[in-house]
């Protein structure tokens, strides 16, 4: 799958997606729908809100799929997320994906590697397009951790 990331801003703040990053855990549009609205092209408008509360629901997004930079900051940080160098943790979210968050190396099947420092979210139900990583098919097939009794 194409790694596409696609940047939007208000002058001050710029909100940055990875869309084969995202688990679809609906956070981002049902914390702050004037910004994030996905029945909207583009579907983020970075207008639609104050710094300060797009920095505050980008922060909650689970799958690091949505990060952000202040513009003011760019030249020192260069746009790029900061590097986590912390241990590893995984937690697994109730009926989604395996979050790992931390500085790992992934090796697909075919040989090819890949570096993720911040948070990624691998398929848990085996349903995904883009495996190893989720793409949020367990939403579409109602995946569950336990099955209903």
């Amino acid at each position: 799958m194409k790694d596409i990331t696609k940047k939007y801003t208000n002058g001050e703040v710029t909100i940055v997606w990875k869309p084969n990053v995202c688990v679809h855990s609906e956070v981002c549009f049902h914390g702050l729908p004037e910004v994030f609205n996905p029945k909207e092209k583009p579907w983020i408008n970075a207008e639609g809100a104050t710094t300060e509360r797009i920095i505050s629901q980008v922060k909650q997004c689970p799958s690091g799929a949505l990060t952000y930079y202040l513009n003011a900051d760019v030249e020192a940080e260069a746009g790029v997320a900061p590097v986590i160098e912390a241990d590893s943790i995984v937690e697994p979210l109730p009926n989604g994906p395996l979050l790992v968050y931390g500085n790992i190396l992934i090796k697909e099947a075919d040989g090819h590697e890949t570096h993720k420092n911040k948070v990624t979210a691998f398929c848990r139900c085996g349903a995904s397009s883009n495996k190893p990583y989720c793409d949020g098919t367990h939403v579409k097939i109602n995946f569950r951790d336990k099955p209903e009794q």
